[in-house]
């Protein structure tokens, strides 16, 4: 190398690092455009605008949890209805003590009852319910579950026919064995008083400051489902205004203690379906229903349907039930809320309809439509 050449070099070194490592970065972030346009944005996300834009009323949700299918959809079965015929015979007519949808034809009959095995015992078969189904007997109704099965109908009926505003708010959508079950004899997400969860408390300090499934594994208190959903109080908070001049004593005065108790609900009506707070709220005026969206009125139908499932159908049956069936505290029947169908989405089943094939459960009049 010519002498001058290396002095030079000497005297003016160069950087090569700093550029080496431009140009890697450039690299790797060529490369990971690359693989998000390939692969697709983990992180995107969709939102759907509930209120007056520039209000805070939007709700997102990563795109991957909106798309992501509920596992239980695939163990889901349905069977189109068999459309009457002239000369069909009734399931009344065919077999002995069918005391519901004895209107139904043998065939659908037969239909709804293989259906019902699917959504609630897969793996107990008709011998859950028929105690003399390994002999062909399926009159006997010895067994507690053909019992409450009968009113389960009923309910599935009701819901479909007198709450549509609620199951059907966006399209028909409905509901049936396993909206709830899906697939378990007992479906999970019910719920069983509990209060008080402080035994070493008393008043309002003993209901609250203990994990449980209904506080939503908080601080709140317990008692919001059985309040709310089941003795039917009015849901509320306290006055805005300080040193209001009410009686606490009076039942139309809404204390700070109904105030937790209502966000203890709503909180736990946020985790079943999935959503927060904008999703039925103005979070501006929480107060005001003149700025809530329209899912705030759908979920108000829901928690009144809710309560006439207690308090009508599920609360009812506490003595068919045997001991092992019933609450861990006070004996009581098990209860239906909000999760018990959503189990964490907007809609139950990610809006699968699931009346479509069964209008045998959609109505109480007995009539049912095949078209």
């Amino acid at each position: 190398m010519l002498p001058w050449f290396k002095n030079w070099n000497k005297d003016n070194p160069t950087d090569i690092y700093g550029p080496a490592i431009l140009v890697g970065v450039l690299g790797v972030a060529v490369i990971v455009a690359a693989f998000v346009v390939v692969v697709g944005q983990p992180f995107a996300t969709k939102s759907l605008q509930t209120g007056p834009r520039g209000t805070g009323m939007v709700q997102t949700e990563f795109v991957s949890e909106i798309e992501n299918e509920d596992p239980t959809l695939a163990a889901y079965y349905t069977e189109e209805p068999y459309v009457p015929e002239d000369g069909d015979r009734l399931a009344s007519e065919v077999y002995e003590n069918v005391q519901v949808l004895g209107n139904v034809t043998e065939d659908n009959f037969n239909r709804i009852m293989l259906a019902m095995t699917q959504w609630v015992s897969p793996e107990q078969g008709c011998a859950y319910c028929h105690v003399g189904a390994a002999d062909g007997n399926y009159a006997n109704d010895e067994l507690y579950t053909m019992k409450v099965a009968r009113r389960m109908i009923q309910m599935t009926q009701n819901l479909n026919e007198g709450w549509a505003g609620h199951v059907n708010a966006n399209q028909e959508v409905g509901v049936n064995c396993y909206t709830c079950h899906r697939g378990e004899n007992v479906p999970s997400d019910i719920w069983f008083r509990i209060t008080p969860v402080n035994e070493a408390a008393e008043g309002w300090a003993a209901v609250q400051n203990r994990v449980t499934m209904q506080s939503q594994y908080t601080s709140l208190p317990s008692d919001a489902l059985e309040t709310y959903l089941l003795e039917d109080e009015p849901i509320g908070v306290h006055d805005f205004a300080s040193h209001v001049d009410s009686d606490p004593t009076d039942p139309n005065t809404a204390t700070w203690q109904d105030a937790e108790r209502t966000y203890s609900l709503m909180n736990y009506v946020s985790n079943s379906l999935g959503v927060n707070c904008t999703f039925c709220h103005n979070t501006r005026a929480f107060y005001d229903g003149t700025q809530v969206t329209p899912q705030w009125a759908t979920e108000s139908l829901g928690i009144a349907m809710v309560k006439e499932m207690n308090q009508d159908y599920l609360v009812p049956l506490e003595g068919e039930y045997p001991e092992n069936r019933l609450g861990p505290v006070y004996g009581d029947a098990p209860k239906a809320a909000c999760k018990t169908c959503h189990k964490g989405y907007q809609q139950p089943l990610q809006g699968l309809n699931v009346i479509a094939d069964w209008p045998e459960l959609a109505t109480t009049s007995g009539e049912y439509s095949y078209e």
